[in-house]
């Protein structure tokens, strides 16, 4: 199973998975460095105690009387002998073999063994695995060279004690591994308990309820995540009230004219006269220009709420230009002089140019519908310190004073408007630049009092070519 693939699998049965892998190698390493350290404990204590029967028999060595007299402790073997439940030979013998007492056929140790140093080796002796104890004293008096002391005892005492020691150690161990298995089960069912209260709190809401999530509970690992999807319900919550909005608007806006239509189509179906006819299918086509102007706005500030802001380094004046060219046949034909002023500096904006571009269509569009015959409309283009901005002003009746902050409204229309209107123009222009980070001025026009609408936005380095 390769990573992803347990990443993909339960994250209680991966902790736990996981962790106890980790506390049954644990508990086997654990095990075995005890079985090692206790038999080493073993033979150390029982080595010690056959030290303890060699050195019994140094000190009753004497060479006093020109020889060597040696005085065998019987009372120590018998009590040492209980201790190992078994036989102890033991062997005393100069290295020339002059004096020789004990087992003769007890083995000499090799040449490894110094003198005043005891040396310990397991061996065969009599049929049985056999603890032999080596101590080599040196004579002073005698030419003999050194005397050899060995006791051996048998292994049987010992490895039983050594089982019994070792079985206790490795049962406890053992118990403790079981342990940690069980505490790593119970603290990863506790640690995921809010876990598991967040998918019933989830599960539990109903389908409109878009509100965040509780976070009072939730662990400061899941946080983020949990922060990530209250962050995404906000913008789901937006995106839906937007679309509601949207069919609300359209709905609203769009069963009139669609209403009149019929209305005309009906009058027309009636109409035996043909001018009256050719009359009402001229309303009609004028109702439905305007009822596709209403769409396409409509459509315009649902794009303008809900798309993606995809912003580069555009240039506002090149953008500015774009716009009014296009728009100078609609100017022509109301009779409106329609003018652009650019700037001697370059003027770049972060901005997304499809979404700026249908902004400022619409500042324009207005401007030339709302201004009288022979009127004059202006498109400028500038920078001041690290903002850049664009304006359109013109001579109309402008705007209220008192109506300005409201004219920004979805469907409404200033006081002393005239014509048709859907009242969206300035709301789509509103939307693109807040979500560009920017700000829409309407004011009184100082100089021609019309209307002078700014959009501000933060300016940004000429795109290189």
């Amino acid at each position: 199973m390769n990573l992803d693939a347990l990443h993909r699998t339960s994250l209680r049965r991966t902790l736990i998975v996981v962790l106890l892998a980790g506390v049954f190698f644990g508990g086997v390493l654990q095990v075995y460095m005890t079985w090692k350290t206790a038999e080493a404990a073993v033979n150390a204590a029982f080595d010690r105690s056959l030290y303890g029967a060699i050195r019994a028999i140094d000190v009753n060595v004497s060479e006093d009387s020109g020889g060597v007299g040696i005085e065998l402790p019987y009372a120590l073997f018998e009590f040492f002998e209980l201790t190992a439940s078994g036989d102890v030979h033991y062997r005393i013998a100069t290295e020339d073999g002059l004096v020789e007492i004990g087992s003769p056929d007890m083995p000499m140790p090799g040449k490894e063994v110094e003198p005043g140093t005891p040396h310990f080796q397991t061996i065969d002796y009599l049929g049985s695995p056999t603890r032999v104890g080596t101590y080599i004293r040196p004579l002073k008096k005698l030419s003999g060279g050194n005397l050899v002391i060995q006791v051996a005892e048998s292994l049987t005492s010992r490895n039983e004690f050594s089982q019994k020691f070792i079985l206790n150690a490795v049962a406890r161990d053992v118990m403790l591994a079981v342990l940690a298995a069980g505490m790593v089960a119970l603290t990863v069912a506790w640690s995921l308990r809010p876990l598991r209260q967040l998918r019933e709190e989830v599960l539990s809401r109903k389908a409109d309820d878009m509100s965040p999530i509780e976070t009072r509970r939730v662990p400061a690992d899941v946080l983020p995540l949990v922060d990530a999807m209250n962050d995404h319900l906000v913008r789901y919550s937006q995106l839906l009230a937007t679309q509601r909005r949207f069919l609300d608007d359209a709905s609203h806006q769009l069963r009139t004219p669609l209403s009149t239509l019929l209305t005309q189509v009906s009058y027309a179906q009636r109409e035996p006269e043909e001018h009256k006819v050719r009359e009402t299918l001229d309303a009609m086509r004028q109702q439905l220009k305007n009822t596709i102007r209403q769409a396409n706005q409509l459509l315009a500030l649902a794009r303008a709420d809900t798309s993606e802001i995809r912003a580069n380094s555009t240039d506002l004046q090149k953008l500015a230009t774009t716009v009014t060219r296009r728009l100078w046949p609609m100017a022509r034909h109301r009779h409106v002089d329609l003018g652009f002023e650019g700037s001697s500096l370059p003027v770049s904006a972060w901005v997304n140019a499809d979404l700026m571009h249908e902004a400022l269509s619409n500042l324009v569009d207005n401007a030339i519908r709302h201004t009288p015959h022979d009127g004059r409309v202006t498109v400028k283009v500038g920078m001041e310190a690290s903002t850049a901005w664009v304006s359109v002003s013109d001579t109309g009746p402008g705007i209220p004073e008192s109506e300005l902050p409201m004219v920004t409204q979805r469907f409404y229309r200033a006081s002393n408007t005239q014509g048709h209107g859907s009242g969206l123009g300035l709301a789509i222009v509103q939307a693109i630049t807040t979500r560009h980070q920017g700000h829409l001025l309407l004011a009184r026009e100082p100089n021609e009092g019309g209307l002078l609408a700014r959009i501000e936005l933060p300016a940004a380095e000429p795109a290189s070519n």
